[in-house]
């Protein structure tokens, strides 16, 4: 699943492209979406919320879309060659005098009215990459569960949002937290929040996500199971865990994580 940082980036530059412009057609391609046009109506503003994309449009309208694990927006200019995939997993095409803006893949797709948006997403917890991070907040929403393996715990977007898989497996191995320590057994949960939000701030302003400095080997421990820690040498673990419908590999050095 994308990390917030992509979906952050993926607003800056829809909001670059589109914002101020007026819809000259849209083409929405879910069931649920299927009779809707846009057409006409000026897009006002692209946000991020965690790693939900929030496009206003006038007349009081929220375009919201979810990338879930593969979704993707890609902008090209008219007549340009569509290369973000097959048609057939295009779900939604926006189209300005200048650009075009195409989704696919997207995991969800809905209009809501803009009043709604701060109610339908009102479970989430603090964004790591947004205005009004509040450090204290995801701290208390962590530690409300001691017993929670603190990997699940960062993981939960109720709690924090914006957060993937490779930034919490890389924050607790640069903290040298074990991934399923239980959350009241962690010295510095403060500590081990500010590392991880640090690292998706130093990567958001670009396409990799390199936690390492290097970008020939930009991760100390997602996805290099079976392989060599780079600080001890010692073999990776790597086990699949999480909620029923949520599970996702996490990784960690033995040796370095205890």
């Amino acid at each position: 699943m994308p990390e917030g940082d992509t979906v952050w980036l993926a607003a800056q530059r829809l909001r670059e492209a589109l914002v101020g412009a007026t819809l000259l057609e849209s083409d929405l391609r879910v069931p649920s979406l299927a009779t809707v046009d846009l057409a006409g109506r000026e897009m006002l503003g692209v946000a991020s919320r965690g790693k939900h994309l929030l496009m206003d449009l006038a007349g009081g309208l929220t375009l919201h879309s979810h990338f879930r694990m593969e979704g993707t927006w890609h902008l090209y200019r008219p007549g340009d060659r569509w290369h973000g995939g097959p048609r057939h997993t295009v779900r939604a095409i926006l189209r300005t005098e200048t650009r075009v803006a195409v989704g696919y893949r997207l995991g969800e797709l809905d209009l809501w009215r803009t009043a709604e948006v701060g109610t339908r997403l009102g479970h989430l917890g603090p964004d790591v990459l947004g205005a009004d991070w509040d450090l204290d907040e995801a701290v208390a929403r962590i530690t409300a569960d001691p017993e929670a393996p603190v990997v699940n715990a960062l993981r939960d977007q109720r709690n924090l949002a914006g957060l993937g898989n490779i930034y919490v497996c890389e924050a607790l191995f640069l903290r040298g937290v074990q991934p399923f320590t239980p959350v009241g057994q962690v010295v510095d949960v403060s500590g081990l929040v500010e590392t991880a939000r640090d690292l998706i701030r130093r990567n958001a302003p670009r396409p990799s996500q390199a936690t390492t400095g290097d970008e020939r080997r930009p991760h100390f421990v997602h996805g290099r199971r079976h392989r060599p820690c780079y600080r001890c040498g010692t073999t990776i673990m790597a086990t699949e865990a999480g909620p029923p419908g949520r599970r996702r590999w996490t990784y960690w050095c033995p040796m370095c994580q205890t």
